[in-house]
C-alpha cells in the first residue's frame, strides 16, 4: 500500500514538483484560451456553447495546478496567469498553436484528451495528497471531454471527402507536436524514483496506443509515433506563445494595481 507524503517535498524535490505542476496548469491555460477563441463562432449554436464551456473547464483545470503550486512555494496563481513573460510559461507547441479550423480544433483536443486519460489517473495514485486530489477532480471532467472531441474525431474520419481531408490535414501538423507534449522535464526523474508520478515512464506509450486506437477507428492514419524528444522544448519561446500570451495578459496588463471589489 502507497504511504501518503502528508508533508510536501522540500527542497530539490519540492522545485520538481513545482516545474511538473507548472507545465500541467500552463498547457491547460494556453489550451482554454485557444478553445475560447471559437466563442460566438462555433459551427452550430450546441457547438458555440460546448466549446465555451470545455474552455471553462480547461482554465479551471489550470487553477486546481497553480493552487496546488501555491502550497508549495506561495505564488498567485492570478500573477502566474497575467503576469508573467513568455519566457518564464513552461506550455508545449500543441496547446500554443493558432485554433485553425474546426477539424484543427477537435483533432488538438481529442489527442490533449488521450493524455490527460493517461495522466490524470497515474496523477490521482500519487501519494501526495492535493496533487492526488486535484487529478482526481479535474480526471471526472476531462472523461466528457475525450468523450465530445472524440465523436467529432469520428464524425470527420467517417464523413465527407472534405472533412477527413481537414482532420488529416490537421492530423499531420499535430500528430508530431505530441512527442513534445510527452517529452519529460528535466526534473521528472526525481519524481518518479520518489513516486510523486507512479508509473510516468509509461504515459507516452499508453497515450499514443490510446490515440492510435481511436484514429484507426475512424479511418485516420497519422502515420509513424511521434517522437518524443529526450530534452523537453518547453523553455523556448515560440511565436505562437507570445501571441497568445499578448492577447490573453492585455487586460490585467494594461492596470496592474487594478482590483476587483
Amino acid at each position: 500500500m502507497t504511504t501518503a507524503l502528508e508533508t510536501p517535498p522540500t527542497g530539490t524535490l519540492r522545485d520538481a514538483l513545482v516545474a511538473r505542476l507548472t507545465a500541467l496548469a500552463d498547457d491547460e491555460l494556453l489550451l482554454g484560451h485557444r478553445d475560447s477563441e471559437w466563442t460566438s463562432h462555433g459551427p452550430l449554436l450546441e457547438e458555440d456553447i460546448a466549446i465555451s464551456n470545455l474552455a471553462q473547464d480547461e482554465i479551471g483545470h489550470a487553477v486546481l495546478w497553480y493552487e496546488v503550486r501555491a502550497r508549495l512555494d506561495g505564488s498567485d496563481p492570478d500573477d502566474l496567469a497575467f503576469h508573467r513573460d513568455p519566457e518564464g510559461f513552461r506550455s508545449c507547441l500543441l496547446v500554443e498553436m493558432p485554433r485553425g479550423d474546426w477539424a484543427f480544433t477537435m483533432l488538438r483536443q481529442f489527442l490533449f484528451d488521450c493524455y490527460e486519460a493517461e495522466a490524470l489517473p497515474r496523477l490521482a495514485r500519487s501519494p501526495y495528497p492535493p496533487l492526488a486530489e486535484a487529478a482526481a477532480k479535474a480526471h471526472r471532467e476531462e472523461l466528457f471531454h475525450l468523450r465530445h472531441a472524440g465523436l467529432w474525431v469520428r464524425r470527420l474520419g467517417l464523413g465527407t471527402e472534405e472533412s477527413r481531408s481537414r482532420a488529416l490535414a490537421a492530423l499531420g501538423v499535430l500528430w508530431p507536436e505530441v512527442g513534445g507534449l510527452l517529452a519529460p522535464l528535466p526534473t521528472d526523474a526525481d519524481l518518479v524514483a520518489a513516486g510523486y508520478l507512479p508509473d510516468w515512464e509509461a504515459l507516452p506509450g499508453a497515450v499514443v496506443a490510446r490515440a492510435r486506437a481511436a484514429l484507426g477507428a475512424a479511418d485516420l492514419d497519422p502515420g509513424r509515433d511521434p517522437v518524443v524528444p529526450a530534452v523537453n522544448a518547453r523553455d523556448r519561446v515560440s511565436p505562437q506563445r507570445a501571441e497568445l500570451l499578448a492577447t490573453l495578459q492585455s487586460v490585467a496588463r494594461a492596470d496592474p494595481e487594478a482590483v476587483v471589489w
